[in-house]
């Protein structure tokens, strides 16, 4: 065990998060109707039967899937994603409950600075938040 008084060395912050994100779905073609729906875009599915995927529209470095597959299995209690609440954010919280999905933490302030989030149930049953800072 070294010395717990020594000098820490100064090393350049890691960044964690990376510029890919996936949302585990159990029927692929009822998830791309959701965030069709809620986003007003049309998703393409790429893969096989075994597993496939339908990429979110990005214009910036960091990108997100729907994802079906072994091992991708939907969850209430897993991480949080925050998705960009592109439109008026009680917009957005009107379509994904005209797509099935369900509001359980409408909109809230983070602060002045950070803007605000809410909560939401997708149709795969997916806990996910929207941000905006407006």
């Amino acid at each position: 065990m070294g010395n717990l008084m020594s000098k820490p060395i100064k090393k350049k912050p890691k960044q964690p998060i990376l510029n890919w994100f996936e949302i585990p779905v159990l029927d692929l073609q009822r998830a791309v109707a959701f965030f069709n729906h809620v986003y007003d875009v049309q998703l393409e599915i790429i893969g096989t039967t075994e597993y496939a995927m339908a990429m979110l529209p990005t214009d910036t470095g960091v990108g997100g899937a729907l994802v079906m597959g072994q091992g991708c299995i939907p969850s209430e209690t897993g991480v949080l994603i925050y998705l960009n609440a592109v439109d008026d954010m009680e917009v957005m919280l009107e379509r994904i409950e005209q797509a099935g999905g369900r509001v359980i933490m409408r909109k809230t302030i983070i602060s002045d600075d950070s803007g605000y989030f809410s909560l939401f149930i997708d149709s795969e049953g997916n806990k996910l938040a929207l941000h905006s800072n407006i």
